[in-house]
């Protein structure tokens, strides 16, 4: 599978991002993504899972970049900044 430009792309395991970048929990909350701890973010990719709740292709491009800003950012005593 090719590698998306920036960290986080469309093609890796909802797990992955997580466990690689926990500080993008909360944008998978904001985008309506609250699978983040079930059986299916094991297997199921950003992507896939993104079109499953209904988002087109801008709103994918905006949450992907949104993934992206926040697994840049770096965690200070457990909090975002």
């Amino acid at each position: 599978m090719a590698k998306e430009k920036g960290l986080v792309g469309e093609g890796m395991l909802i797990s992955e991002v997580v466990s690689l970048y926990p500080q993008t929990i909360p944008v998978f909350m904001e985008f309506g993504l609250h699978c983040i701890g079930c059986s299916v973010a094991a297997s199921e990719t950003v992507g896939d899972g993104a079109r499953s709740h209904g988002m087109d292709g801008k709103r994918l491009a905006a949450f992907l970049r949104a993934l992206n800003i926040a697994a840049g950012e770096k965690e200070v005593n457990g909090g975002r900044f």
